[in-house]
């Protein structure tokens, strides 16, 4: 006990020191007890968690470990040969990740011990001088083919050396937060000082970047554990030089200086965890060549780059970013980490501006393409999320992957939710995500325990109660995006139905005038003296939406989507009568709620339009019939749950040019293989 007090004052001390100018409630103060988000987490904690350190057992990422050590006690390994990928250590420090998140909603002194346990195996890995590398230390004579001779000798191309560093990093500072144990941070800390003192800008010093980002992000988490300034600089110094070393190349976003850089380009995942390094030393430091690039950057992804799903990444090729408007729905790439990335890029904007327009998109990114990428039972993953499936491509989750980064990514991901609710600053509580929980934290100095209770998203009512403490300040809620007439800040998409959505609040039973209100950056701000037995009720307004895209997306032309709430919809095959690629819908379909799970009917759709010449049925008086039908649509989150024997469709025709188009065969449909890094 002594010792884990001793590290948490540590850690509240060395936090005071760096601060975002908008302080995140940390995922170790708040306790989620949610009809949506509950069975999610304990699907984490009872499937995926024990999956996922399985699968590192059976595919040889322990071993690893194991035969570094056996190098290093002085054993000839060169008869071993070095397999798998170069950044398979990451599988095992996100895994350990997202069981330290989980060990805060479900305590267990089993899994703490086994994490124990694995984390003796790593520490005996880790070379003398801090080096922790499986890829090379097994076998530095023989070391994988990615790896280079020499230490860093490719870590701007192939090594990984960088983004292993960084999993380590954001794996360890979450361990020691949720534990208050020093032993993975200390293995962390000994690799960070171990690369600080080789690269930097000093004449004695290699000059490299990151292959693959993250190391960046994870700098700048270890500096706001420790307060140690060198771990902030370090990351700046990655990000400052990139474009400058021999890595040059728009793929990894290093074809110009960063704070040059005005649109997303590139392997998404890597761009991401880029964005969310610039978001981060914008943040830290207010440096305003930084605030104002990534802010272009933000600005292009929302205008031009984005799905209607909140999902990132438009091409196979690259795992990339298309051009503007290039939004294709069956060969969509949409990666699972690269929609993980997109979450953090907008939290740390959100941090950085403190406006809503930020958790608008991560609320669209997270109950859309990102938990896509995971099934309902937490046992099968998407790599790629596409918005368009045909039975021929044989798409489905898989129950892991070879290259393992989106299983162990979402696996540390989803435990790590309760940190992404609320942010306080100076005397204001900003509440940005809507789920059952209960919280403490000092707002304006004065600890303050709130609960939240509340059925979202199946509806829009929120009840806030204050259940111990008090103090002046204000309470920021923040009115979704979806509430107004466009589901982002842009002109990427609009609304088309006409409806008129609002939201209305009630303090203590008495209605709070939100037109007087001070909504401002998004949010509905209520500012009074705050007691134990107050009560914020609430209610968005939530209806069935038809979304259109803008015309300069060609793949949606003459096409809609349908919404509500926060969750995109989808048209899958089990619910529908006939093939969905052959349906039309109504000019002003009638779209009605349906029962559990939350599903949405479309009323008088015709088919079949889209068929071949041979299937058309004709009358006697020459006329083509059509046969009114009811289209049913569920989230799309929970599309592929009842085998592949069909299609899903999100862009639904309402043209009839639309619906004659091929849109299908002329798109190369996503696989489910493997992409690599």
């Amino acid at each position: 006990m002594k010792n884990l007090l001793t590290s948490l004052f540590l850690f509240i001390v060395c936090t005071m020191q760096a601060q975002y100018p908008i302080t995140p409630v940390a995922f170790t103060s708040v306790k989620v007890a949610d009809a949506f988000w509950s069975p999610r987490l304990q699907a984490s904690r009872e499937v995926t968690i024990p999956l996922a350190f399985k699968k590192c057992e059976e595919t040889g990422r322990y071993r690893n470990f194991e035969i570094a050590a056996r190098q290093l006690s002085g054993e000839n390994t060169e008869d071993i040969k070095v397999q798998g990928f170069s950044f398979d250590d990451t599988d095992v420090y996100k895994t350990i990740e997202g069981a330290s998140y989980i060990l805060q909603t479900y305590p267990d002194k089993k899994l703490a011990a086994y994490i124990d346990s694995v984390l003796d195996i790593v520490a005996r890995g880790q070379e003398p001088d801090g080096y922790l590398y499986t890829a090379r230390t097994m076998n530095p004579k023989h070391p994988h083919g990615w790896a280079g001779s020499k230490r860093w000798e490719k870590v701007e191309e192939l090594s990984h050396e960088f983004y292993n560093l960084g999993h380590l990093l954001e794996a360890a500072c979450a361990h020691y937060q949720a534990t208050g144990k020093r032993n993975f941070l200390d293995i962390a800390i000994r690799y960070a000082d171990c690369v600080c003192k080789t690269v930097g800008p000093e004449a004695d010093q290699l000059h490299l970047v990151p292959g693959h980002q993250i190391a960046e992000m994870g700098l700048c988490k270890l500096y706001l554990v420790t307060g140690d300034r060198k771990y902030l600089d370090q990351a700046k110094y990655f990000l400052d030089m990139r474009g400058k070393t021999a890595r040059r190349d728009a793929y990894s976003q290093a074809h110009k200086p960063v704070t040059e850089q005005e649109e997303a380009v590139g392997h998404a995942v890597r761009a991401e965890y880029m964005y969310s390094g610039m978001a981060d030393v914008a943040a830290l430091t207010g440096d305003s060549s930084y605030i104002k690039a990534i802010d272009k950057i933000w600005s292009n992804i929302v205008n031009k780059k984005l799905y209607i799903t909140g999902g990132v990444g438009a091409r196979h090729a690259g795992e990339a970013f298309g051009a503007d408007y290039e939004l294709p729905n069956a060969s969509a790439y949409c990666e699972t980490c690269a929609q993980i990335g997109n979450v953090y890029t907008n939290y740390r904007l959100f941090l950085l501006h403190g406006q809503s327009v930020y958790y608008d998109v991560l609320e669209r990114t997270l109950y859309n393409a990102l938990i896509s990428g995971i099934s309902l039972q937490g046992d099968g993953f998407f790599y790629p999320n596409p918005l368009s499936c045909r039975e021929e491509s044989k798409y489905a989750r898989q129950p892991w992957f070879g290259c393992a980064c989106c299983p162990s990514n979402i696996c540390r991901f989803i435990p790590s939710l309760p940190g992404y609710i609320y942010a306080t600053r100076q005397n204001a509580l900003y509440v940005n995500l809507f789920m059952g929980n209960t919280a403490t934290m000092k707002v304006g100095g004065k600890a303050i325990t709130i609960q939240q209770e509340t059925q979202y998203p199946t509806d829009g009512n929120v009840r806030i109660s204050i259940v111990k403490g008090s103090g002046n300040f204000s309470m920021k809620i923040r009115v979704p995006g979806w509430l107004g007439n466009r589901p982002l800040a842009s002109d990427l998409y609009l609304y088309i139905d006409g409806k008129t959505l609002g939201y209305s609040i009630k303090v203590n039973g008495k209605s709070y005038d939100v037109t007087d209100a001070s909504l401002t950056d998004g949010y509905a701000t209520i500012t009074r003296k705050w007691k134990k037995g107050d009560v914020v009720e609430v209610h968005f307004d939530m209806e069935a939406r038809l979304v259109k895209a803008n015309d300069k997306v060609s793949a949606d032309r003459g096409r809609v989507a349908i919404e509500r709430g926060p969750l995109v919809y989808c048209a899958e095959w089990p619910d529908n009568e006939a093939d969905i690629s052959t349906y039309l819908l109504n000019q002003q379909p009638q779209l009605k709620m349906g029962s559990q799970p939350i599903t949405i009917t479309a009323g008088h759709s015709v088919t079949p339009i889209t068929a071949n010449a041979q299937s058309l049925s004709y009358g006697s008086d020459g006329r083509l019939h059509t046969t009114d039908r009811t289209l049913t649509l569920i989230p799309y989150y929970a599309w592929d749950h009842r085998g592949q024997k069909g299609g899903m469709d999100v862009w639904l025709p309402i043209d009839v040019h639309a619906a004659s188009a091929t849109h299908i065969t002329a798109e190369k449909q996503a696989d489910n293989g493997f992409f690599g890094k």
